[in-house]
């Protein structure tokens, strides 16, 4: 069975379709393909319920062979929806939150994986701490999983917000180490040397001249050296291919393609996609 994964869609379901039917015709067997997306389903595209829709069928009925990691953009959704978030101007939410299978789909989204390991690939939305093994990712990835499940769930997406702790510690305990694990996830771009997680800046692939900002794969002594991370949530930094590390966030919203790689041979499939949106790199 050989195994796609796709960037970032973010409301872009017609581009998603014809990603699809790329897949389609590139699998030797289509209906037996593992289809995997790192997550931000929808936001600031402009069919953020058709994708959640087609996302959620397509899951239900290949049971799990189709499948999407949560991105910030699909937690915020979650937030909007419970009432403990405040949508924004730019969010593209309001025919989700308006959809009659409003909780049917919100029940679905809280229930997707934080992190996926597929044959040796190490799937994330956004990055992984350089403490962190393969292991301890999964392992940690099922911690914020267990709550997202449970029927506290929208008392965590309550304290779920902030940027500290910014470091990972094991000694992290209750809110800061879910916290801590979910910004690692989802929202990670660029770190300090020594590890510290940085926010601030977003609209490029570095940190600014003279600074030690440097992407969180390029930290020395990244434990997750040993498997092929695969991560989306970084248009600036656009396609990355290298022998250990797979990044797949081409723009789409922004004017950019919808990609999907194979993971037997690193192929890529591709769709060019409208600038739906003009790109500040705050996303």
């Amino acid at each position: 069975m050989r195994t796609y994964v796709i960037g970032d869609l973010q409301g872009c379901a017609h581009e998603a379709g014809l990603l699809l039917d790329r897949i389609a015709g590139d699998a030797t067997s289509p209906e037996q393909a593992r289809i995997l997306f790192v997550g931000d389903l929808i936001n600031r595209g402009p069919q953020s319920l058709a994708a959640l829709r087609r996302m959620k069928a397509l899951s239900e009925a290949s049971e799990g062979r189709i499948d999407a990691l949560l991105g910030n953009h699909d937690l915020h959704l979650l937030a909007v929806a419970a009432g403990v978030r405040k949508a924004s101007r730019s969010d593209t939410l309001d025919e989700i939150l308006a959809a009659p299978e409003l909780d049917e789909l919100v029940g679905w989204l809280r229930r997707r994986p934080m992190a996926m390991f597929v044959d040796a690939h190490l799937l994330v939305h956004a990055g992984v701490p350089p403490q962190w093994s393969a292991a301890q990712t999964m392992a940690l990835a099922g911690e914020v999983e267990a709550v997202l499940r449970s029927d506290g769930w929208v008392d965590f997406l309550r304290q779920m917000y902030g940027n500290q702790p910014d470091r990972w510690d094991d000694g992290l305990e209750g809110i800061e180490r879910l916290r801590c694990i979910v910004n690692a996830l989802t929202r990670m771009r660029l770190c300090w040397p020594d590890g510290r997680m940085d926010f601030e800046h977003k609209e490029s692939d570095k940190g600014p001249e003279g600074s030690d900002l440097q992407p969180w794969f390029d930290l020395p002594e990244r434990k997750t050296a040993d498997v092929t991370v695969v991560f989306g949530h970084w248009s600036a930094m656009g396609v990355v291919l290298r022998p250990n590390l797979v990044g797949l966030d081409s723009g789409c919203v922004w004017g950019g393609k919808l990609t999907a790689v194979c993971l037997d041979d690193r192929s890529l499939l591709q769709v060019d996609c409208p600038e739906y949106r003009p790109h500040s790199g705050k996303h």
